[in-house]
């Protein structure tokens, strides 16, 4: 049976990135969306979470393709070849978004639930502009909404040079979703000893 986003009117049907193409410089070099958590792959985690919430699940790998298209309804990879971070990845997953939303998330944040989620979903913002969830004042731009419809002006920021999403994201006038600073669902999984 096909999911979507839940129903309400604060919600529309929605896409969601998981970003697993960087290079795991701190994993030394491993991909990290494959690495195990409890028995499982990081990446495994993080899809079960969004997987009830969407029929467009978007994964952004530039290695190991084969290994992450189980968890994906598609696959995208970044238009450069050196790993560019973060930025790179939303626009290959805006760009074949099947929803006006793309939620997005990290590999490495095993963590994330659905209540979570439906509060970022709930907070949806005007559609020329983005959600970001922030604690103790900073924004964490792994977790957040974007509308499609920003694509276009996000490329404009790429061609331009800008290769940060979160100072990218932060000229579309960023919502908040506050969080504690201590919020477990938050944690980013990105040195090996975090494994353990």
């Amino acid at each position: 049976m096909t999911s979507t986003c839940p129903a309400s009117p604060s919600s529309i049907p929605c896409s969601v990135l998981l970003l697993a193409g960087g290079r795991g410089a701190r994993m030394g070099g491993r991909d990290k969306g494959l690495l195990l958590w409890q028995g499982k792959p990081l990446i495994a985690h993080v899809q079960a979470a969004v997987r009830p919430f969407s029929d467009d699940l978007i994964i952004s790998c530039n290695r190991n393709a084969e290994q992450y298209r189980a968890y994906a309804d598609q696959l995208v990879e970044d238009s450069q070849k050196d790993f560019p971070g973060p930025l790179a990845g939303v626009l290959a997953g805006l760009a074949v978004a099947r929803h006006p939303w793309l939620l997005v998330f990290a590999c490495d944040a095993p963590k994330i639930d659905g209540a979570l989620i439906s509060a970022m979903l709930a907070a949806r913002p005007a559609a020329d502009s983005v959600l970001m969830v922030q604690q103790a004042g900073h924004w964490q731009p792994m977790f957040s909404l974007i509308p499609k419809a920003l694509l276009a002006s996000l490329q404009q920021d790429w061609d331009a040079g800008e290769r940060s999403l979160q100072r990218a994201l932060s000229k579309h006038r960023p919502q908040a979703l506050v969080c504690a600073e201590d919020d477990p669902r938050l944690s980013n999984f990105n040195t090996p000893e975090l494994l353990f």
